[in-house]
């Protein structure tokens, strides 16, 4: 990193944190497209996310459990289970082209959200705003 991508750097980290808590997203969504824009490659974008966005992961939950919204038995479960996920998809991962990968990402983006828009769509008309 030089001296100029660093506050780069900080405000991404600021922003993700700052979704993490408002969202529950774990910041890769933001992460991966802005490191690849500070100059990293997409595989290490991803690979450098996985470990950056775990202060925010950690705070974030210890926050939402002190607020009685983490359900840990679940979050146990799936994050186990994801273990050997991530363990495929780094060797898939790292078998792609780049610019293979960088497309898959943007597909991913898309259709997240597309099911966001459509399920606020659909509980839009479920539930109108009164006037």
């Amino acid at each position: 990193m030089t001296t100029t991508t660093i506050p780069l750097a900080i405000a991404l980290g600021v922003l993700a944190g700052v979704a993490a808590g408002l969202f529950g997203i774990g910041g890769g969504i933001l992460f991966v497209p802005a490191l690849v824009a500070l100059g990293l490659g997409q595989i290490e974008a991803q690979a450098t996310s996985l470990l950056a966005v775990l202060p925010a992961v950690l705070v974030g939950a210890a926050n939402q459990r002190r607020y009685g919204n983490l359900r840990v038995r679940t979050a146990v479960i799936v994050g186990v289970a994801s273990i050997a996920g991530v363990e495929a998809g780094a060797r898939i991962a790292t078998s792609l082209p780049e610019s293979t990968l960088r497309r898959l990402f943007a597909v991913l983006l898309f259709a997240v959200a597309a099911q966001l828009a459509w399920r606020a769509h659909r509980r839009h008309a479920r539930y109108p705003e009164s006037p």
